[in-house]
C-alpha cells in the first residue's frame, strides 16, 4: 500500500483591484488548512485578462499576504506565460467536436431572448443562457464568420459535451454550498449552457484555465468561495472531457457587507491596503472576518 501524498491547497486571486476582506479569509483559510495537514499551499496568479490586470496591482497583492503572514511554497504560477497550456487544452477540446464559434454581443443577446421574457432560462448566476443560432452552423459557414468577425467567443456546445462521458459526474463536497449541500453532491453542467471556453484573443476562459492548472500544480482540495459552488459542475464536466484528475473541494462562507452582499473589488469596497494604512493589523482583520487559528 502506498502512502498518501501529502494535499495541495492553492489561493487564486486576480490582480485587477485591490483585495478586500473576503480575499483574506480565504487566503488564511487556504493557508491554515495547508499547514495543519501538512500539506502545500501555492499561489496562483489569475491573469488572463491583461487589459484589467497590472503589475503594480499584483505587487501589492503579494505584499497584502505577506502582511497577514501567508506564505507560499513555490514561485506563483502566473498564467498569462501559460497560455500554450490552455491552448493545447482548448485543441483538444475541439477535436471532440464539442467546441463552436460564437458571435453574439450582449445586446444582441438581449434582443434574441426578449420575445420570450422572464420565461427565458438563465445559468446559476442568474445570467440567460446563451441563444446559441451559431451552433449548428456548416463549418465553412463558420469559418466564413470568423474571418468576416473577428472578435468572437469560442463555447462549448453543452448538449455534446454532455453526451460525450459517462454522466451523472459528481464531487466530492468537504465544505458546504449556499444552501448547506456538502457530501457527494451530483453535478450538473447543463444548468450552464454553452459556456464561454476561450476568446478570440485569448485561449482560454476562467473554466478552461483553472482546471488546467489545478491539474498541473497537482491541487488536491480546491477551497474558495460559495459563490463558485455551482460552477463546480462545470469544471468536473472539463475535467472529465480532458481526463484531468479530480481534486476534492471545500466551499467556504462569504464575507458580506452590512447588506449582506458580497464583497467586490469592482464595487470599491474597502481594501486590506486601506484598513493598513488606517492603522489596522493582521489580527484585527482576522477578528473582523471571523477567522479563528
Amino acid at each position: 500500500m502506498t502512502d498518501r501524498m501529502p494535499p495541495v491547497f492553492r489561493f487564486a486571486p486576480s490582480p485587477n483591484g485591490l483585495l478586500h476582506l473576503g480575499h483574506a479569509y480565504s487566503a488564511l483559510l487556504n493557508f491554515q488548512m495547508a499547514q495543519k495537514s501538512s500539506g502545500t499551499f501555492l499561489l496562483r496568479i489569475e491573469d488572463i485578462d491583461t487589459e484589467r490586470c497590472r503589475p503594480e496591482l499584483e505587487a501589492q497583492m503579494l505584499h497584502d499576504l505577506e502582511w497577514l503572514g501567508i506564505e507560499w511554497d513555490a514561485e506563483p504560477r502566473r498564467q498569462s506565460d501559460h497560455f500554450d497550456d490552455y491552448a493545447d487544452a482548448l485543441a483538444k477540446l475541439e477535436a471532440k467536436g464539442i467546441i463552436y464559434p460564437a458571435f453574439m454581443s450582449r445586446s444582441e443577446i438581449r434582443r434574441a431572448i426578449e420575445p420570450w421574457g422572464i420565461s427565458w432560462q438563465t445559468d446559476p448566476d442568474g445570467v440567460p443562457l446563451y441563444p446559441g443560432e451559431e451552433r449548428d452552423l456548416p463549418l465553412e459557414q463558420t469559418a466564413r464568420m470568423v474571418t468576416e468577425r473577428e472578435r468572437h467567443t469560442k463555447r462549448l456546445h453543452m448538449g455534446k459535451a454532455c453526451a460525450a462521458p459517462l454522466l451523472p459526474l459528481s464531487w466530492q463536497e468537504n465544505g458546504a454550498g449556499p444552501d448547506g449541500e456538502t457530501g457527494v453532491i451530483t453535478a450538473r453542467p447543463e444548468a450552464w449552457g454553452d459556456v464561454v471556453i476561450a476568446r478570440s484573443d485569448t485561449p482560454t476562459s476562467y473554466h478552461l484555465a483553472v482546471v488546467v492548472d489545478d491539474a498541473l500544480q497537482g491541487v488536491t482540495t480546491v477551497v474558495r468561495g460559495q459563490d463558485l459552488f455551482h460552477s463546480t459542475s462545470v469544471h468536473r464536466l472539463l475535467q472529465t472531457l480532458l481526463e484531468l484528475p479530480e481534486p476534492a473541494y471545500h466551499h467556504h462562507r462569504l464575507i458580506t457587507d452590512e447588506n449582506g452582499n458580497k464583497l467586490s473589488k469592482s464595487r470599491g469596497d474597502i481594501s486590506l491596503k486601506a484598513m493598513r494604512e488606517a492603522g489596522k493589523s493582521p489580527d484585527d482583520i482576522k477578528r473582523m472576518i471571523g477567522f479563528h487559528e
